[in-house]
């Protein structure tokens, strides 16, 4: 099917259509393991020692596999991980947290927003904030966009259950624009790049390393990348209920919040092994293109507590329901609180955001 049949524009309440929810939904109904956030709240303290022996768990955190080795962490690892699923979209992740497939994710913000809102039972158990932008908005050659300004009456790749959904909201916020003035094209973030080199969008949000091989690619040809102060704040290690209402496997979660928050701590500050390993190795752009993707990072930050990251959830989860794409929640009960300041303490002081 040629590409343009397969896209369309974002309605209101279309959310279930758009990110497969309608399948999830449909399991979740007929599974007797199926579970509401409210029924599934963990309760009590965190199951103190190390996992039992022959605990396992399938984690989707790829940026960790790639440390542990490098970084001497993986001798740490009190169990056995059966499987590193190379998936990092939150429609997937969360169809494989439905499936049993997946223990444990890191995603942005929005996942645990969208899962909430059709009844699958997750929650957040590690917190890292990013003050600065990270995605930039790439244009498609000849779009004639300059400013966000222009984003009125263009065509816009929008994947609403993900981190670059709510950054277009944002951003159409920021400078003054209703959903209504622009025509947001339903399309998950793995298609942004083709959606722009077929000019089938004239505008969407890229994070590293897709932007710099897209500018490096199609810039001489008018691609370009406006950069705005739009802040994806939120990175969240999450898992499902029924993981963390397991005691083994709720103890190797526990133990895997610090590694996964040393990690990137080793990464920052071995930043030339990193992006041999990462970059050049795993995501195949040129070294160069590395060092300057990675110079333009800030230092990885744990939050002590969790108070700012909940009402920046609420705020976006606010903002997704005024735009009719999830119904008006309360993001409270998505924070297992039991795990809280695990990620801070388990790194050097400045990695840790106290305020």
């Amino acid at each position: 099917m040629p590409f343009h049949d397969t896209h369309r524009t974002v309605g209101r309440r279309s959310f279930l259509a758009l990110t497969g929810a309608a399948v999830i939904a449909t399991l979740a109904a007929c599974s007797p393991r199926a579970e509401t956030v409210a029924s599934a709240e963990p309760a009590g303290r965190l199951p103190s020692g190390a996992p039992p022996p022959g605990t396992k768990l399938s984690i989707a955190v790829r940026s960790t596999k790639l440390q542990l080795g490098p970084s001497g962490l993986q001798k740490d690892l009190p169990f056995t991980v059966s499987e590193w699923p190379n998936l990092s979209a939150g429609p997937d992740i969360i169809q494989g947290f439905r499936a049993h497939s997946i223990d444990l994710a890191v995603n942005a913000g929005i996942p645990p927003i969208q899962a909430q809102a059709i009844g699958v039972g997750a929650k957040i158990v590690a917190v890292q904030v990013r003050n600065n932008p990270s995605y930039v908005f790439a244009t498609a050659p000849g779009s004639g966009i300059r400013t966000a300004a222009d984003f009125r009456g263009k065509k816009i790749g929008f994947s609403q259950g993900q981190a670059q959904g709510v950054v277009v909201l944002r951003a159409l916020k920021q400078a003054g624009l209703a959903n209504k003035d622009v025509e947001l094209v339903a399309l998950p973030s793995t298609q942004f790049l083709t959606a722009l080199q077929s000019k089938q969008v004239d505008v969407a949000p890229l994070g590293e390393p897709t932007l710099t091989k897209y500018l490096s690619q199609y810039g001489k040809d008018g691609a370009r990348g406006l950069k705005t102060d739009v802040v994806d704040l939120l990175s969240v290690l999450w898992a499902p209920n029924e993981v963390l209402n397991d005691k083994a496997k709720a103890a190797a979660v526990r133990s895997f919040v610090p590694l996964w928050a040393r990690g990137l701590a080793w990464s920052w500050e071995n930043s030339d092994e990193w992006i041999d390993t990462y970059y050049v190795k795993d995501q195949g752009v040129s070294r160069e293109d590395g060092k300057r993707i990675v110079a333009a990072l800030h230092r990885p930050q744990f939050p002590v507590s969790w108070d700012k990251a909940i009402a920046w959830e609420q705020e976006t989860a606010d903002l997704m329901a005024a735009g009719g794409f999830v119904p008006k929640q309360d993001v409270t009960g998505l924070f297992d609180r039991r795990f809280e300041g695990l990620a801070a303490a388990a790194v050097a002081a400045r990695y840790r955001e106290t305020s």
